[in-house]
Order: C-alpha cells, then sequence, then structure tokens
C-alpha cells in the first residue's frame, strides 16, 4: 500500500513541481500525517526529490523560452544564502515546532489567493 502512496505523492508532486507551484506543499504532508515520516526527514526527502525535478521542468521552460533571465543572480544568491541558512535552522528545531511552522506557512500561502476570490480578483 505504501509504495501506491509513495508513487501517487510523487506523481502529484513532480506535476506541482513541474508547473511551479512546489510539489513539497503536498509532498511534507503526505509524507508525516499519511506515511508517518518525522518532519525533518520529509523536508530532506523533498529537496532530494526537488533536484532532479527542477533540472528537468527548468529545461523544458527554458527550452521553450519561459525563463525571464533579468534579476536572476539577484534573486539567486539570496535565495542560496538563506536557504543554507534556514537548513540549519531547520535541523535544531524541534519536529513539532517545524511541522506547526510548515503548517502556518501552508495557511498563509492559501490566504492570499483566497482573499483576492472573496474582493472578486482575478489571477494572471
Amino acid at each position: 500500500m505504501s509504495f501506491y502512496l509513495f508513487f501517487s505523492g510523487g506523481f502529484a508532486g513532480g506535476v506541482l513541481g513541474g508547473m511551479g507551484m512546489g510539489g513539497g506543499t503536498l509532498l511534507i504532508p503526505l509524507l508525516t500525517l499519511v506515511l508517518g515520516l518525522p518532519q525533518a526527514a520529509a523536508q530532506g526527502v523533498n529537496l532530494l526529490s526537488f533536484l532532479p525535478m527542477s533540472l528537468l521542468a527548468l529545461s523544458v521552460h527554458a527550452k521553450n523560452g519561459l525563463l525571464a533571465k533579468e534579476g536572476l543572480w539577484q534573486f539567486v544568491l539570496p535565495a542560496l544564502l538563506f536557504s543554507a541558512l534556514g537548513a540549519g535552522v531547520a535541523v535544531v528545531l524541534p519536529a513539532k515546532l517545524l511541522g506547526k511552522g510548515f503548517g502556518l506557512f501552508l495557511i498563509l500561502l492559501s490566504a492570499v489567493p483566497l482573499s483576492s476570490a472573496f474582493r472578486g480578483e482575478r489571477e494572471n
């Protein structure tokens, strides 16, 4: 049974990641809530699965001319720095706090499009 859960989670995460939406928003809750992995392990699995998925998606988007290269390094360099900082913090935080922080992040992430829907705004 767990093979099918892992497979469907990988499939859904791959589709979301390929569209640039972040497969971890689905993969991490699946790994922690359904399959019982600790939060830190689920985040590690997500990061490991993200590497080949993002490289493939990046090559497809580049081939189709969908990459904006202006300001790339102003975005990438701080992202690299703060991802290392975030990984260091995640290692020392208790799993319960890490899980609650991720849950809060997902709630805030969903609040933006939800509030736009109630105001009648359309996203491009």
